[in-house]
């Protein structure tokens, strides 16, 4: 690996409305590494990736590659350049095959058709560089499970001829075997001379991955330098800008009366069988691989999805609904996995988000008082540290961080007695997360009941009073916490219930 940068950028400035993104930063990137880039939401990572995909211009600044000027009019023209974007959202077309994506904007043509063999034979040497030679280029990508289609991006990237390859957030829908799977593929890409740009709010990922990094905080580089010999909580202090005692904060509290019940609970596919008890001021947690039916017990809780059989009561209210409706009517409130799919509406605001589940304490004589309803979405702003221009604010334009902020204070807007979480800081960097793990602490010794599902087991053991794990949609029994390891917590998600 030499020491030239591939990829240079220098003193690059960005302006948003009066609001600065981007000021004045450096990054060099060599061939043959991975470069993780880390930093909280909103820091300005995801401006710098835009600048570097060409999807914006930088205010000022430059930008080389390969010691040649970098200046790209666009996504395409920064792709024929040789930089590619596999975004954390994946950019594909589900309804076509795997060679149509990897060759599409670079169909080969004789004589005005498309040369299908030669394009095909050059899909599937990439596929087979990456380690998957027995996917067949005519497979549909929607047949494909998610490490699959990360891989067709991969492909698509070579399929360029990419020199550098910007990977954002590359594991955050995936399962540990797909992430080992993909960690061997970046290997093999650096080994050829791929330089990687790696964006991961998983700082155990980039330890393990990353040769070098570099920190941004307020659109800053707070901090550079290679991996090996840098401790874990050095990088969390870089990227919060202030020295992070613990990222699991406790908050004292006492546990009360058991106020759900649930006995031999089934659903339609999952779960196949839940039972548990949980008590007023205690966060109980579920542990599980991918697809084990933690998800699938709290929809199921909750009304989303229909219980087969089995009991729950829920000790708030004797009525016996098993509707969403209801289940808010009992004091039940759920925070969803995927929050822009269902868990937020993106193009309301902070305040409609945060109050619309009951607008009843903002009527008056029949008219809903805006005032009102802004006042109090904005203590939820000021409670939750929430980092935004006002209420008024779309939730859209906020990292993921605040609007999973924003989902916590509709639950609390909604005064539930009962929270279910799922996987309550996916996406959220480490300052939120532990912003988040205290607002959790907090709502337990206010005397909520929290059951939180996660598949990150250090979240688990760090924040849960009691922990259960769920295998294969059958829920093991909840044991303290300081019973488990995280080595127990995964023996007993691919084994069964560890000793």
């Amino acid at each position: 690996m030499s020491d030239e940068p591939l990829l240079a950028v220098r003193g690059v400035h960005k302006r948003f409305d009066g609001v600065v993104a981007l000021r004045g930063v450096d990054l060099d990137v060599r061939a043959g590494e991975v470069h993780a880039l880390i930093g909280e939401n909103g820091a300005g990572k995801s401006t710098l990736l835009k600048v570097l995909a060409g999807a914006i211009a930088p205010d000022a600044g430059s930008m080389s590659l390969a010691g040649a000027p970098y200046v790209p009019s666009g996504p395409a023209d920064a792709l024929a350049r040789g930089i590619a974007t596999i975004h954390q959202e994946l950019t594909l077309a589900l309804h076509l095959s795997i060679l149509d994506n990897v060759m599409l904007g670079r169909e080969a043509s004789r004589l005005g058709w498309l040369a299908r063999g030669r394009a095909r034979t050059g899909v599937a040497a990439a596929l087979a560089e990456l380690g998957r030679p027995d996917l067949a280029p005519e497979r549909r990508v929607l047949s494909l499970g998610p490490g699959e289609r990360q891989l067709v991006e991969i492909a698509r990237a070579l399929a360029f001829e990419a020199r550098v390859i910007v990977m954002d957030e590359p594991t955050s829908s995936l399962s540990r075997a797909d992430v080992e799977r993909l960690f061997a593929v970046i290997r093999r890409l650096r080994a050829r001379g791929v330089a990687l740009v790696y964006v991961s709010h998983h700082l155990e990922e980039v330890a393990e991955i990353a040769d070098r990094y570099t920190v941004v905080r307020d659109g800053e580089v707070a901090g550079a330098g290679a991996m090996a010999g840098t401790a874990l909580p050095t990088l969390v202090e870089r990227m919060a800008g202030r020295r992070v005692g613990e990222l699991f904060p406790r908050v004292a509290r006492s546990l009360g009366e058991v106020v759900v019940e649930i006995s031999d609970v089934a659903g339609e596919r999952l779960p196949r069988e839940a039972s548990l008890e949980l008590r007023r001021g205690e966060i109980l947690g579920i542990a599980g691989l991918v697809g084990a039916g933690r998800t699938e017990l709290l929809r199921a809780l909750f009304g989303l999805d229909p219980i087969r059989r089995g009991r729950v009561r829920i000790a708030t209210s004797s009525d016996s609904g098993r509707s969403p409706r209801a289940r808010i009517a009992q004091g039940v409130g759920m925070l969803c996995e995927d929050r822009k799919l269902e868990g937020l509406a993106l193009q309301r605001s902070v305040a409609e988000n945060a109050t619309l589940v009951d607008l009843a304490p903002f009527v008056r004589r029949g008219w809903l008082s805006l005032v009102r309803r802004d006042a109090a979405a904005a203590r939820f702003v000021e409670r939750l540290s929430i980092r935004c221009r006002g209420p008024a604010q779309r939730v859209a334009e906020l990292s993921g961080g605040n609007q999973q902020k924003v989902a916590i204070a509709r639950l609390l807007h909604q005064g539930a007695d009962v929270l279910l979480l799922d996987e309550p800081t996916r996406g959220v960097d480490v300052g939120s997360k532990a912003e988040i793990y205290r607002a959790i602490g907090e709502l337990a010794a206010a005397g909520k009941a929290i059951l939180m599902a996660s598949s990150w087991l250090p979240e688990l053991l760090g924040v849960c009073d009691r922990v259960a794990v769920m295998r294969r949609g059958t829920l093991g029994p909840a044991r303290p916490v300081d019973e488990w390891s995280a080595t127990a917590l995964l023996e007993a998600a691919t084994l069964g219930d560890a000793a």
